[in-house]
């Protein structure tokens, strides 16, 4: 996993270094995503590891998730999409062009002069 995780962040991105690649949005995305698997390998490689390896080579063992694992992991996810959700009711995104013509300087709704 460490060398998948060294592939992902350091290696894949070097493509980047091509044009090709750099103007295509398919590639963006795909790449994107490779990293981002890099990434979370990293956390995953932290995490297990430090609670799987002890002082003691004898009381070395493998990690497990328990239910409070899993749920600590559902409820950040929940709290992520809640947070985001109030963002998004609270200050909704609207469009610059539109808020113009909204604004009494705004002389969009006037008929323009005809010249003679």
């Amino acid at each position: 996993m460490y060398l998948a995780l060294l592939l992902c962040n350091i290696g894949i991105p070097q493509v980047f270094w091509l044009k090709k690649f750099r103007v295509s949005t398919f590639w963006l995305w795909i790449i994107s995503f490779v990293v981002l698997v890099g990434m979370w390998l990293e956390r995953f490689i932290i995490v297990v590891v430090s609670l799987s390896r002890d002082f003691l080579t004898s009381s070395w063992g493998q990690y497990y998730p328990t239910k409070w694992d899993w749920m600590t992991f559902a409820g950040t996810i929940g709290l992520f999409l809640t947070a985001m959700w109030l963002f998004v009711r609270i200050l909704p995104m609207i469009s610059i062009f539109e808020m113009r013509t909204l604004l009494p300087e705004s002389h969009a709704h006037e008929p323009a002069e005809v010249k003679q």
